[in-house]
């Protein structure tokens, strides 16, 4: 997110299914993923795919994030 936030981007796309692949250890159950990112949903973001359909969840989630975001690593992101 803050890639993205940085490279001047205004939202960004999520799903669980690559953000469980992505994290090095790799081991992470989908709804591990899923609960971190249902917690991170703020007011306008938008919930694309809902984590009940079987291939995961997407979020669309809006740049920047706030202090204390916990999929942005608890920066504020400009």
């Amino acid at each position: 997110m803050s890639r993205a936030a940085t490279q001047g981007r205004i939202d960004i796309l999520v799903n669980s299914g690559e953000l469980c692949r992505s994290i090095r250890n790799g081991d992470l159950r989908m709804s591990t993923c899923c609960d971190a990112m249902q917690e991170e949903i703020k007011a306008g973001d938008v919930l694309l795919v809902e984590r009940t359909n079987g291939a995961g969840m997407t979020v669309r989630y809006l740049l920047p994030r706030a202090v204390n975001s916990r999929l942005g690593q608890g920066r504020t992101m400009k």
